[in-house]
């Protein structure tokens, strides 16, 4: 999917690449579309003169399952791990690097997020409301999620269903820590989402 020309991809692969801290770059996609993703990321690595090391591999059923195939793959030698959306194909480096510094310092799980600035409201099967939790303690979550890697090996050695990686992250009992997160990291997924990061290209 373009946006500004571009597919959602190339974007996000600038912000990833453009992190100092990575060194390897690990692609998950359908197996249909490897010979692209592969063409895709050596121009944008070219264009920023990164050196990272860069290996496309076929994604699984399900999204925990695309997780695992990538960390399957990855050297030895990486103890910190990034899990990103190319959806999310506008979050600033800036994220990036937060991520990767709280988990340096010593968090284990690390995801940013931004303040709910809407009312929520808990309902049941029927649609009724049964709780408004306070939203001062509630955050939305985007990516990159940072990871200590046997952390996250861990994690998914007991299961790779959840939403996000955080969760399977907790199930174990581990911390996971909230470092700041961006409105340009918004999730591409419906073509309003499309003319919004438009905007936010454009005014950026």
């Amino acid at each position: 999917m373009p946006l500004a020309g571009v597919p959602l991809l190339g974007h996000a692969l600038q912000g990833v690449l453009s992190c100092a801290a990575v060194a390897e770059v690990v692609l998950v996609v359908p197996d249909a579309h490897r010979a692209q993703a592969a063409e895709l990321t050596a121009g944008v690595c070219r264009e920023l003169g990164s050196g990272a090391t860069v290996t496309v591999v076929p994604g699984g059923a399900e999204r925990g399952d695309s997780v695992a195939a990538g960390l399957r793959v990855l050297r030895r030698d990486v103890d910190i791990v990034l899990v990103h959306d190319a959806a999310r194909c506008l979050t600033p480096v800036e994220v990036f690097d937060r991520v990767v510094a709280a988990v340096a310092a010593g968090a284990v799980a690390v995801v940013p997020g931004t303040a709910v600035v809407d009312t929520i409201k808990q309902v049941d099967s029927d649609g009724y409301v049964v709780g408004t939790p306070d939203r001062s303690g509630l955050r939305a979550v985007q990516t990159p999620q940072g990871f200590r890697r046997d952390v996250l090996e861990r994690a998914h050695a007991v299961t790779s269903d959840a939403t996000d990686d955080a969760g399977l992250v907790e199930r174990l009992g581990e911390r996971v820590l909230v470092v700041e997160g961006d409105p340009r990291a918004l999730k591409v997924t419906t073509p309003g989402d499309l003319e919004a990061a438009a905007r936010l290209l454009g005014a950026s």
